[in-house]
């Protein structure tokens, strides 16, 4: 029924997406939900399914590492207290399925702060409330759970202003009570319907809001409770959700100040993922799509570019060179169809494809080949490289004439990364070199060839450009959510003294599990 449900609700996804206008205009209620579920499914996947306990903890385990934005991190919440209602039960009857909402809605409101009305937290409310109502059959509580959570949703816009504003009802309810419907639809036998047309976008009522990044951590081995974390990050900003289980904690916040929170945050376990989303690019972005369907013909760019990135100063300077950007990168690669989805949403007679990974590359050949013809690879193996690309783009250019240009630029770059060694072990890197290494040891990478290890990330670095810097221009520097600009800066300082020739530039936001990020072109 879960994985039923993950379709029936990727079939309203951008339905979802164009109710959104709580707390912030970032569009993306129904994405989030749907990654959520899909990361769920993931975990089901692989699940002894004999076993209640394995299948509840796949479900809470999965909707944890998998929830994204405010939306997702709540449906989690309301997961987990799903999974922990069934996961000592042999059978799960009607009453329990009753139960089990109920012990939903309870750890949802638990999780959030300050609760507010007219939200999902509602709608998991009608939902719990209907879920209760006497029924001898598993349908009995579905359809109950619906018609009593499809009541509250209908009441959200005098619950909240901002719905209201916008002549909509909540997203993220409405995201919810698709779940609980595509769980129906499972027992029925229904077949999915064909998704919506969308003509409108809630988001189009709104201006930005005061608070500009959305931010987002996950994070294991964290040396912290749950509920100092989430007083550190308190007074960064609102929307503040702070959740954990089986050693993770997960956080979302909405902040001015995402560097800082993350280095915060970093110095008390293992950042796995981050995610940082500029809400006013973003905002701009949907606005732009909710007019995509009313441009002439003749109004359509010659040329679009989608770019594969992580970071969000490395998703901003993507999105600054005109890019519709694909979450992933190293250990979270895009699937074929994340990348379809993106060329499609486009608007441009030809797209460019930066995969910026060479573990992504592939999937993005794959998508150039559905496309038929719509777009074109260019093979960044690296950030810097597709960075390098990047400069040389111009929407108004047919994509032809680009790419050649393009990929020389793309080559021009050479790229240096500072991660840690996820094992130990022997390596003889290419200049006969050989690495002793060890877990956690910081390691450097020169165009994605291991090339150095040992010392601090600030040591790494400057000893791969000492050995491998050739004159170039001009040195970016890209720093980890784990460091802070006073980080940067000490850096950028070391760098200036040892190559007073070049330009060097610094910005917070590198990928996920990378201390540094350098960029010499």
């Amino acid at each position: 029924m879960l994985r039923y449900a993950t379709d029936w609700l990727g079939v309203y996804r951008e339905q979802v997406n164009a109710l959104n206008v709580y707390p912030v205009p970032d569009g993306d209620t129904g994405t989030n939900m749907h990654l959520t579920m899909q990361s769920v499914r993931r975990e089901l996947d692989t699940c002894d399914e004999s076993s209640m306990p394995g299948v509840a903890r796949a479900i809470s385990y999965g909707a944890l590492l998998g929830a994204r934005g405010n939306s997702g991190v709540i449906l989690s919440q309301l997961l987990k207290g799903f999974a922990e209602a069934i996961k000592d039960l042999k059978v799960v009857e009607a009453a329990a399925l009753g139960r089990a909402f109920q012990a939903a809605q309870k750890t949802g409101y638990g999780a959030v702060m300050k609760p507010v009305e007219g939200t999902i937290l509602t709608v998991a409310r009608g939902v719990a409330e209907g879920a209760a109502q006497q029924g001898e059959h598993i349908e009995d509580v579905l359809e109950n759970a619906l018609f009593r959570g499809q009541e509250l949703l209908d009441q959200t816009p005098e619950m909240l202003p901002a719905l209201k504003q916008a002549g909509v009802i909540d997203s993220g309810g409405q995201g919810y009570l698709y779940i609980v419907q595509g769980m129906l639809a499972q027992l029925r036998g229904e077949a999915l319907p064909p998704a919506p047309e969308i003509t409108s976008y809630a988001q189009e009522q709104f201006e930005n809001e005061e608070f500009g990044f959305c931010t987002e951590f996950l994070m294991s081995e964290a040396t912290k409770p749950i509920e100092e974390i989430r007083e550190l990050v308190t007074p960064f900003g609102d929307s503040l959700l702070v959740v954990g289980a089986e050693g993770y904690v997960k956080g979302h916040i909405h902040t001015n100040e995402p560097d800082q929170l993350l280095a915060t945050v970093g110095r008390y376990g293992k950042m796995l993922k981050t995610k940082v989303e500029d809400m006013s690019e973003q905002h701009t972005e949907i606005l732009g799509m909710a007019g995509a369907t009313a441009r002439a013909e003749e109004e359509i760019a010659p040329t679009g570019l989608v770019a594969v990135a992580s970071g969000y100063g490395l998703v901003k300077l993507f999105r600054g060179f005109g890019a519709r950007i694909v979450s992933g990168g190293q250990t979270a690669n895009p699937s074929v169809q994340d990348i379809v989805d993106a060329v499609r949403s486009v608007s441009a007679e030809k797209v460019i494809i930066l995969p910026n990974n060479k573990n992504v590359l592939m999937a993005a050949e794959k998508a150039m080949e559905l496309m038929e013809g719509r777009a074109v690879v260019i093979p960044t193996r690296t950030l810097g490289q597709g960075i390098g690309a990047a400069l040389n783009f111009s929407p108004d250019v047919p994509a032809g004439d680009l790419v050649e240009a393009m990929t020389e630029s793309s080559r021009a770059v050479t790229t240096f990364e500072v991660t840690r060694a996820s094992r130990t072990t022997n390596i003889t890197v290419k200049d006969g070199r050989t690495l002793d290494i060890r877990e956690g040891d910081v390691i450097g990478l020169m165009d994605d060839e291991l090339v150095q290890s040992g010392g601090s990330p600030e040591d790494s670095v400057m000893e791969m450009l000492n050995r491998h810097y050739q004159g170039q221009e001009i040195i970016t520097v890209f720093g980890g959510p784990q460091h802070t600009q006073e980080d940067l800066d000490a850096l950028a300082a070391r760098i200036r003294k040892e190559f007073s020739m070049a330009e060097v530039e610094t910005h917070p936001g590198g990928p996920d599990l990378y201390d540094y990020l350098v960029t010499v072109e």
